[in-house]
């Protein structure tokens, strides 16, 4: 039997469109001659479709596309995913399927049993899990039809004070009674730079486990916050890795079955991509590039506009801008006050240069001059406090505000994770925007990713990468005035909110537990804010965001 595997990028609730593009991909497949085409999880209505799933309206939608799209199957089966009804008296009212559609018709229907709750998951809020697990037969080939998360089974609950796993149930050992010839895994799994290879090991760990081939199908595409990159894969049954797609990329492969079933013996190693570290931050580059420009596609924006302050987190941000939407299409805007450094100017000005882009210089000293005197009756007897650099990051914000509006460009935050942790951001100022491009990016690894930006010729001026960062808000001032240098920042926020590690464990690893406590209230104090953000790009296993659900009135 000849597959054709289709990595495509939906749109959530963009029905006829997606129709119309596994419409085109189901005509390819007939004229190289396939007998069977897949497609991703949810592929009819995207995902996660989240609480629409509670509007009749569009399970409706759900329901009438996914005729239509049977009606294409009389030359090729196709196998789509979608959300069902579930006939039953009990439980949730759907289930989050896959269709096997063949002859015209909906031949079979398997339902997704692992439903995920963690991280930016939460499936059980809409679906019922499956308890009946069956083969499903086409062309005489026995096919195991999962989706996703059936067979992520055997990971671990992924918190350090556990050692259990995660599910009481493996959907695989339930189908491998029935004797199935091959695995086919439909998926959204979202990119995350730091578990690229946990989910390589799941997925040839499946295939060891089974001695089974594996046709894994993960969608492509940003939906706000998440990023999903694809890197669809193919396993033959010895464990060579037949195929991987580039991620990031919409396409169309062939396979035969027999091949997969019954393959050479020698194994085929898989591609690297030189030290991991440099593919982690290539990766990462590819995922923001990519988040920015399908975030902008479908907003139906175009334009961006971006504060540049001349510090290394709008010079990669709009690096980053530039490069998925075209310079053209990238507005950066210089508001220097009397406390902006005369180097800060320049290195702006040589950024944009170096780029071929216009900028716009807006002066803030007559807005704050204006703010503070307009304040005087309020303020009056009130020393000088931060409540004066606070108002230049909200003039700012309100300038920024301004230009989106009336320029109809949307405005990228470049706050990154580090500051997004710790609370070194300005509601309403420095916080505004429409997409935060680095909320998940620590400012290590901002640097790194500069480094490797200015890999071939210098972009981003050399002296924005090796100057003290400074918000430049009073005379003098430096981020490490107010927090400890961003490499021990970073190990320290690392630690807590991506591995969840406690006070004292993290104190252990040669940190003061004074610092580490006062990070951790840093953090834990400044909820409020990130409640208020603009959403974040998603390159990480925990960022902030849905992902990350923290009481905003806790006293902890």
């Amino acid at each position: 039997m000849k597959i054709a595997l289709a990595q495509q990028n939906f749109r959530i609730a963009d029905f006829e469109g997606n129709l119309a593009k596994m419409r085109e991909c189901i005509l390819r497949a007939e004229k190289a001659g396939a007998d069977l085409i897949v497609f991703s999880e949810l592929s009819v209505c995207g995902y996660p479709p989240l609480d629409l799933l509670e509007q009749e309206d569009f399970i409706r939608q759900c329901e009438k596309t996914i005729q239509e799209l049977a009606g294409l199957s009389d030359k090729t089966a196709i196998i789509a995913g979608t959300p069902a009804l579930n006939p039953g008296e009990k439980g949730k009212k759907l289930f989050n399927a896959a269709c096997l559609l063949a002859g015209g018709r909906i031949q079979d229907v398997r339902y997704k049993t692992l439903l995920p709750t963690y991280d930016v998951f939460d499936e059980y809020r809409y679906f019922e899990p499956n308890r009946d697990f069956r083969i499903v037969t086409l062309k005489g080939v026995r096919i195991a039809l999962t989706i996703c998360e059936d067979i992520w089974d055997d990971q671990p609950i992924g918190n350090v004070f556990s050692n259990n796993r995660l599910y009481p149930v493996s959907p695989m050992d339930q189908l491998m009674g029935q004797k199935p010839d091959l695995i086919i895994n439909i998926s959204a799994s979202p990119f995350a730079a730091n578990r690229l290879a946990d989910r390589q090991e799941v997925l040839f760990h499946t295939v060891r486990r089974y001695g089974l081939p594996l046709v894994y199908c993960n969608q492509v595409g940003a939906h706000a916050e998440l990023i999903f990159d694809g890197s669809s894969a193919v396993i033959d049954s010895k464990g060579n890795r037949v195929d991987g797609f580039e991620p990031f990329t919409e396409d169309l492969r062939f396979y035969e079955t027999d091949k997969l079933i019954k393959p050479p013996v020698h194994r085929v190693e898989p591609d690297r991509h030189g030290s991991d570290e440099d593919y982690r931050l290539e990766m990462i580059h590819k995922a923001l590039v990519f988040g920015i420009r399908d975030f902008f596609s479908k907003t139906g924006f175009s334009r961006a506009v971006l504060g540049l302050s001349g510090g290394i987190d709008s010079a990669v941000t709009l690096v980053l801008a530039c490069e998925a939407l075209g310079n053209q299409n990238v507005k950066p805007v210089l508001m220097p006050s009397r406390y902006s450094s005369e180097h800060s100017v320049t290195d702006a000005v040589r950024l944009a240069g170096n780029l071929g882009i216009e900028y716009l210089t807006i002066p803030i000293d007559p807005v704050t001059d204006a703010f503070i005197k307009q304040l005087e009756p309020g303020l009056k007897n009130h020393p000088p406090d931060n409540t004066e650099e606070n108002l230049q990051a909200r003039a700012r914000g309100v300038i920024l505000m301004a230009l989106s509006n009336k320029l109809d460009m949307l405005l990228l935050n470049t706050s990154n994770k580090s500051e997004f942790a710790v609370g070194y951001s300005t509601l309403y100022g420095d916080l505004n925007g429409g997409l935060s491009v680095l909320g998940d990016v620590y400012k290590t690894d901002i640097y790194r990713l500069a480094r490797q930006i200015n890999r071939e010729k210098e972009i981003i001026p050399e002296n924005i990468l090796t100057k003290p960062p400074s918000a430049e808000l009073r005379p003098g001032q430096k981020d490490s005035d107010s927090l400890p240098e961003y490499d021990v920042l970073d190990a320290i926020l690392y630690r807590y909110l991506e591995l969840g590690e406690s006070l004292q464990t993290i104190a252990n690893k040669g940190f003061s537990e004074k610092l580490v406590s006062r990070i951790r209230s840093l953090i834990n104090r400044s909820e409020f804010k990130r409640y208020q953000a603009p959403p974040v790009l998603r390159v990480s296993s925990k960022a902030f965001g849905p992902g990350r659900r923290i009481p905003l009135v806790a006293k902890y």
